[in-house]
């Protein structure tokens, strides 16, 4: 597999733009491989006229729609925004909101799949909101104040068996086995 095609497939499940740094970081290459490989896949982009742009602002970058296809996306969005969440958001939020802040990845091994797309749609809505813990590199996920005010809560605490939900024996269990799992896999 070419270093551009990983890039790409890391882009591609961001929920948010990523830098030069942690983008080496996450490929385990060299800086300036990576930022070739940048410029490798925004070019492939540009010239193909695809729907997706590969775009850069300072040193993060970022997969976009692309700016010619604004109106039929922006008409996508109204009616995902609008619309009925789905069961596996429902399910992503509730986690989020009994369990948060939690990461990504104890969101999506309390699932059991690939949360990417749900988190995306849920930042897009304004009903959750990411926070980066610089001290152990992680993004955390909880609810947002908009979401807690149209619940009409003042905190999560309020919501319905809050204390037996919030904390389960098995999801502890289970978070605390993933953890050791891929610590152990890093050594």
């Amino acid at each position: 597999m070419s270093l551009s095609s990983e890039i790409e497939s890391i882009l591609f499940i961001a929920s948010r733009p990523l830098t030069l740094n942690k983008i080496a970081e996450i490929v385990n290459q060299d800086k300036k491989e990576v930022a070739e490989a940048l410029k490798e896949l925004t070019e492939w982009y540009d010239q193909r006229g695809k729907g997706i742009k590969l775009m850069r602002h300072g040193n993060k970058y970022e997969l976009i729609s692309s700016p010619q296809n604004a109106k039929v996306v922006r008409k996508f969005l109204k009616d995902e925004l609008t619309g009925e969440l789905t069961r596996p958001s429902l399910e992503a939020l509730s986690i989020i909101a009994y369990r948060g802040p939690v990461t990504k990845g104890e969101l999506e091994t309390i699932r059991g799949v690939n949360c990417s797309l749900i988190i995306r749609n849920l930042l897009i809505r304004g009903l959750i909101e990411l926070e980066e813990n610089k001290q152990d590199s992680l993004t955390y996920y909880r609810i947002t104040f908009d979401f807690m005010r149209y619940l009409g809560i003042n905190d999560v605490k309020e919501l319905p068996d809050f204390e037996k939900l919030s904390k389960d024996h098995n999801l502890d269990e289970l978070l605390r086995e993933d953890k050791l799992k891929s610590e152990t896999a890093k050594v």
